[in-house]
């Protein structure tokens, strides 16, 4: 079953993947992905609902002209899904990592835990402003994915000390005893500095899908 929701202009498909009581588990891609259509095994024992999200230029979600991405807008796509929701553990694959992260300090209190897992577009296009870089762009190629959200996102910058500022506002106002939970094996400057700045160490999907699920995420009252 698929919600229609709107960021401005734009329509955007949120699957719902399983009913349940609770707080949702909010399923972010990677780039040039889009939500899966069924439920993975390794999810199917989260107690609550399951959603994906399609981001903009991606899967059933609208594809809007001219490009212009960055994962700011991404973060906004998954904002309204949140404001849908109400509140959700976030577990985000590659590009979907990084906006899942921006999304936990952006919104603390909606987002019960990020999980970072790896997949296309981790990395972006590292961690400085590279020389001005005006992407070839074949709009013959169907889409989704949007070439165009292709062309940037494979090329935005990841400053770590910008990864790290939303970092310190999940950590400070989550509420949570651990709200950033990393699974990925590949660590692009941004999340190594994150995880050195926080002390965080690896830990696998299963550990991580547990620790948010369960009352003992949340701080001793």
């Amino acid at each position: 079953m698929i919600d229609y929701i709107r960021h401005n202009r734009l329509r955007l498909a949120l699957h719902k993947l399983k009913k349940g009581e609770g707080h949702a588990l909010l399923l972010l891609h990677g780039l040039g992905e889009r939500s899966p259509i069924s439920l993975a095994p390794e999810y199917a024992d989260w107690p609550g609902p399951v959603h994906a999200l399609d981001f903009t230029g991606h899967g059933a979600s609208d594809v809007p002209r001219g490009g212009g991405y960055n994962c700011e807008l991404l973060m906004a796509d998954a904002d309204a899904a949140l404001a849908h929701l109400g509140c959700a553990t976030v577990l985000g694959r590659g590009l979907g990592a990084y906006v899942g992260l921006l999304l936990a300090g952006g919104r603390p209190q909606q987002v019960r835990g990020v999980i970072l897992c790896d997949g296309p577009g981790l990395a972006g296009g590292g961690s400085t402003e590279a020389s001005p870089y005006i992407p070839v762009v074949n709009t013959r190629q169907p889409a989704p994915p949007d070439p165009f959200a292709i062309a940037d996102l494979s090329n935005d910058a990841r400053p770590p000390a910008y990864a790290g500022a939303y970092a310190r506002l999940a950590v400070q106002h989550s509420g949570l005893v651990r709200p950033i939970s990393v699974c990925a094996r590949e660590l692009p400057q941004w999340l190594a500095v994150t995880m050195k700045l926080l002390s965080l160490e690896r830990t696998s999907v299963s550990q991580a899908l547990l620790h948010h699920a369960v009352p003992s995420g949340l701080p001793s009252p």
